[in-house]
């Protein structure tokens, strides 16, 4: 499990402690209050190093954050400071490094500031307010080295538009530290002739880290062999309880269902997976096949808690859903129904697992006597996403092999679905149905995608300036 770690310094020049008395407690406490509200951000782990007022420091500091590991930098600039102060920091980090213009209020008083009689004074005061000041030189001498940074400029207190935005950039770096050490088990191979779900895994590795662990249906279906009739008998229980298990839902077929999602938790936990695709065709292997026509609940249970599948061996769209779910917001297994043009909406979802914590109401199991285009029969889910806004991500392979970020906000909302025991929901977007698909698809995204609850572009923007990975919004 990753764990996000928060590089903040702040920035001041040594020459002034001595001129202006207590100019640095001031700005050590402005400091202070930055440090509380990012580690207020689920709990982050901030290593705040102070005040680095000379280069001695900052190389110190530079040193200091490359051993602590940290995934960010906040660079908070309280006053004036020497570019030379702030340089070595950042070089020596190398990491992405989000600019902090912050004033400590909204306006000086001016009234107030102009009755100061001494004028050794005013000039302190002055300078606990001027953030602004080195912000063009540190910006000049970041391009010019070749470092990429961001900035948010706003208050200290009382802007609640600044600090959302800190708050973004702190999750956006959770979720590329979680994929840094995320791993993604593949099982099975391709789905014969889906072009667009091939994918190149040493790029995966290249755009987000982690690791891909390639494992054998035969794994899984030995694993199923040694599952007891008890925990049969206990996850068959917890399927009624997770699920509306409808009543033509054959016991046997749960029966099925449960000992190869006992079997599946013992092969995450064995290879501590944190998201899987997975497809097999089959030959005639009776115990494969068993396994594979009776793996959906047991997907659906993994993707509900944090663990998303992905099937028809989609790599890419694993990804996607682990950025989304990582995001908080779910993220489940999507692609084109159909259009409707009547009501403007589009018609998605997908038969599989499905991301039963973001559904609109209880699951609901369903047998299906034919998986369409597959091999076997057994259970499936049937659900859809939450009504209210939504946001779509695909991960899509260019020409060339980079990847990029593809994203759309629209809106989950009411109205009929195809009760054929699959996922599937009613998507509304800003720019029309047929605009939408039309730029979507013009993108050249794989037929997938992972949808999830709320709006979180600009997150996933964020996201793509820390991976260095281009992100296209279509609406």
């Amino acid at each position: 499990m990753a764990h996000l770690k928060v590089g903040l310094f702040g920035i001041g020049l040594d020459a002034y402690w001595d001129q202006f008395e207590g100019l640095k407690e001031k700005l050590e406490g402005y400091l202070a209050v930055v440090h509380q509200k990012i580690a207020a951000v689920h709990n982050t782990n901030v290593v705040n190093l102070g005040l680095i007022d000379n280069p001695e420091k900052a190389f110190e500091a530079g040193r200091t954050f490359r051993a602590e590991d940290v995934d960010i930098l906040f660079l908070y600039v309280s006053t004036y400071a020497l570019s030379s102060t702030v340089l070595p920091v950042v070089q020596r980090a190398k990491v992405p490094v989000i600019i902090l213009n912050l004033a400590p209020e909204a306006a000086i008083d001016y009234a107030s500031f102009n009755k100061m009689s001494n004028r050794t004074k005013m000039t302190g005061e002055w300078l606990s307010f001027c953030s602004a000041c080195p912000v063009p030189e540190i910006s000049n001498v970041f391009n010019r080295t070749g470092i990429k940074f961001h900035q948010i400029t706003g208050m200290l207190h009382d802007d609640k538009e600044c600090w959302d935005e800190v708050t973004e950039w702190v999750e956006a770096a959770r979720v590329a530290s979680t994929m840094a050490y995320n791993r993604l088990g593949c099982m099975g191979h391709y789905y014969s002739g889906m072009l667009d779900i091939y994918t190149d895994l040493t790029q995966q590795y290249a755009a987000f880290g982690g690791h891909i662990e390639l494992i054998e249906v035969d794994e899984l279906a030995d694993m199923r062999k040694k599952v007891t009739a008890d925990e049969i008998t206990e996850r068959v229980k917890y399927f009624n309880e997770a699920f509306d298990v409808q009543d033509d839902c054959p016991v046997e077929e749960l029966e099925r269902a449960a000992k190869t999602s006992v079997a599946l938790d013992k092969l995450v936990a064995k290879y501590k997976l944190g998201s899987m695709a997975y497809y097999y065709k089959g030959t005639g292997n009776f115990d494969n096949e068993d396994t594979i026509s009776s793996i959906i609940l047991g997907n659906s249970l993994l993707t509900a808690r944090g663990i998303p599948v992905a099937g028809e061996y989609e790599i890419k769209n694993a990804q996607a859903m682990k950025i989304m779910d990582t995001f908080g917001v779910g993220g489940s297994f999507t692609e084109y129904y159909a259009m409707d043009f009547k009501e403007d909406v589009v018609l998605m979802g997908h038969d599989g697992p499905g991301h039963i914590a973001i559904a609109q109401g209880k699951t609901k199991v369903r047998p299906l006597h034919v998986f369409h285009g597959k091999v076997g029969s057994g259970l499936s889910v049937e659900m859809s996403v939450k009504n209210g806004p939504v946001t779509l991500l695909s991960v899509v392979e260019k020409v060339g092999g980079k990847l990029m970020l593809l994203v759309a906000e629209g809106e989950s909302v009411a109205g009929p679905i195809l009760e054929i025991g699959n996922t599937n929901s009613r998507y509304k977007f800003q720019i029309g149905a047929r605009k939408f698909v039309n730029n979507w698809n013009a993108q050249g995204p794989a037929h997938h995608c992972a949808v999830g609850v709320g709006h979180i572009s600009s997150k996933i923007e964020k996201l793509g300036h820390l991976l260095n990975m281009e992100v296209v919004k279509i609406c």
